[in-house]
């Protein structure tokens, strides 16, 4: 089983900057790709940010050029630097991974990212 924990969210100002973590840990051979979602009140869940083992990245039109995913694989960690955020950034987000030989996501509970003035 995995386990992943996201956090870093909070209530931040137009224009200001957060940046989310989230860990994995359990009993698994490897994680392959890593990714960030996001869910608005009355929206679907729609993917932010997707970084492969590799590093390759895809980001989505909506936040490309104001967030950047990362990952630290010695720690099984994946981040989302958000900068320059808008009122409409405001969603819970969730991490996303899928582990080496499976196809079988796993998602974090979920971080709360409020942008108000």
């Amino acid at each position: 089983q995995v386990q992943l924990v996201e956090s870093g969210g909070g209530l931040v100002q137009p224009g200001g900057s957060l940046r989310l973590s989230c860990a994995a840990s359990g009993k698994f051979s490897g994680i392959n790709s890593m990714a960030w979602y996001r869910e608005a009140p009355g929206k679907q869940r729609e993917l932010v940010a997707r970084i492969s083992r590799s590093g390759t990245t895809s980001i989505s039109d909506s936040v490309r050029g104001r967030f950047t995913i990362s990952r630290d694989n010695a720690k099984n960690t994946v981040y989302l630097q958000m900068n320059t955020l808008k009122p409409e950034d405001t969603a819970v987000y969730y991490c996303n991974a899928l582990l080496l030989f499976s196809s079988l996501p796993y998602w974090g509970q979920g971080t709360q990212v409020t942008v108000s003035s």
